[in-house]
């Protein structure tokens, strides 16, 4: 299409600014607001969208550092899923998989050694999904190109870095009919699959505020040398200052108040704090190894972000980021609704009715009545084999039980783009004095019609697991 909404976000600059309320730049507010700046309506409805059935899910893999060998691992043990081939820049990473695998049915082909090879990899035509477990910046990239090229998109968190981006996972995936689902793990962990479920069953009454976070103590890590490859996470971290990560505690509180699906987000105000640690942390390992030279004096992003967001039905939501700070790790994961309470952290999660919380012999009962079929089908195998004590496991197999059924997605690539818009939008209003920022309507509008994620197994849950695999 010649005049799509990527092009007119990238013509008129808007791609890297977002869209700003208040004192630099306003538009109509409410479901017109992207519609009347470019005028095109949506491709295809892909909220509820079930692809048609595969037997088999041939996959191919790109990135094996962090996160893709345990992906690999965990694909290996569920039924119906033939890995095809593997994918990483350098060759040491494809040959550990190749022997992780050795002693299963996957026979993966490999590919490795320059930055472009992951192209020849997803032009086979015996592939139907893409997993990618790169760094950010190769995200969006090789999930477009996977879409265009025939396959669905299986992408690491957060899928995209820009509300360009955001806005050409959406037109790729309407225009492809193929899946692009970010990969957020958090979503099937299991006190959010719980809560998520009482929600469903009005439990909680009408929600009206959640909260979210991503605390976890990556100092260290962001500044060791066989950390991430070539520090790409520090280097993130030295030239974007907003809520750089914000989807693991976003994802499960957007599904529990049905964001993009009755309810949809319609500004936001975010601030950071200084940097206490970072720029100190470069400065002291200077000063013995000249390798980090080059980190001091860069205006890191602040130890702690705290972003707000106004739904368009007047309900609210906290997200929180702060991977320097020497705290406790959390996702706080907070519902607040008329009828009743819920936080998971610190762990073990309570619910309270009223100003009491529930005793553990009402906890247990609790989860007798609301542990959704999902965990009661692969809960315990999912500990078993782990990921995150199975939640990486539990999001694997529902990814391929809902392609092998021909069922909707629990995340569509509404979710992929809303949820990492946080990331550019907070660092604008960050960098704006908290201004309050407007967030784009990836659905067009038809938030007011999709319908909520479904967490029962209808028509699917028929995928086995392969313990021994």
């Amino acid at each position: 299409m010649k005049n799509n909404r990527r092009d007119f976000l990238r013509l008129t600059g808007l791609g890297g600014l977002g869209l700003v309320s208040g004192g630099l730049m306003s538009f109509k507010s409410e479901e017109d607001q992207i519609r009347d700046l470019v005028g095109v309506p949506q491709h295809f409805n892909m909220s509820g969208y079930a692809a048609p059935k595969l037997e088999t899910v041939r996959i191919g893999f790109i990135g094996l550092g962090m996160r893709g060998p345990g992906a690999v691992n965990r694909m290996s043990k569920i039924e119906g899923v033939e890995i095809k081939a593997i994918c990483d820049l350098r060759e040491k990473e494809v040959q550990k998989i190749q022997k992780m695998l050795a002693d299963t049915p996957h026979n993966p082909e490999t590919y490795s050694g320059s930055e472009e090879i992951w192209k020849e990899m997803v032009d086979r035509e015996d592939l139907d999904l893409i997993y990618i477990a790169t760094p950010w910046e190769w995200h969006t990239p090789m999930a477009v190109y996977a879409m265009e090229a025939g396959k669905h998109a299986a992408v690491e968190v957060p899928a995209a870095k820009t509300i360009d981006e955001c806005w050409q996972l959406v037109e790729t995936s309407e225009r492809t009919r193929k899946h692009c689902m970010m990969l957020e793990n958090c979503c099937y962990d299991f006190f959010e699959l719980l809560t998520l479920n009482m929600a469903r069953q009005g439990y909680f009454g009408e929600i009206i505020h959640g909260e979210g976070a991503y605390i976890h103590n990556l100092l260290s890590l962001n500044f060791d040398k066989n950390g991430y490859q070539d520090m790409w996470r520090l280097r993130e971290n030295a030239a974007h200052n907003g809520n750089l990560y914000p989807t693991h505690g976003l994802g499960p509180i957007c599904q529990t108040m049905n964001i993009n699906r009755g309810d949809q987000m319609d500004y936001l105000t975010s601030i950071s704090s200084a940097d206490f640690s970072m720029g100190p942390k470069a400065k002291e390992l200077a000063a013995e190894d000249d390798f980090y030279d080059e980190f001091v004096g860069k205006d890191f992003r602040g130890n702690i972000n705290t972003t707000t967001v106004k739904t368009k039905k007047g309900k609210t939501i906290m997200i929180q980021h702060d991977v320097s700070s020497p705290r406790p790790y959390s996702r706080i994961h907070l519902i607040s609704g008329t009828e009743a309470f819920a936080r998971k952290w610190p762990t073990p999660g309570k619910i309270a009715k009223g100003h009491s919380w529930l005793d553990e012999k009402e906890m247990k009962k609790l989860e007798e009545e609301y542990t959704p079929e999902i965990v009661k089908k692969v809960g315990a195998m999912a500990k078993k084999i782990g990921g995150h004590g199975g939640m990486d496991f539990i999001m694997d197999w529902r990814l391929i039980d809902c392609l092998r059924n021909g069922l909707p997605l629990d995340q569509d690539v509404y979710d992929a783009a809303l949820w990492s818009s946080i990331f550019p939008l907070s660092e604008m209003s960050t960098n704006n004095r908290a201004q309050s920022v407007n967030i784009p309507d990836f659905t067009n509008g038809a938030w007011r019609e999709n319908k909520p994620v479904d967490l029962s197994l209808a028509g699917g849950g028929t995928t086995k697991v392969i313990m021994n695999g």
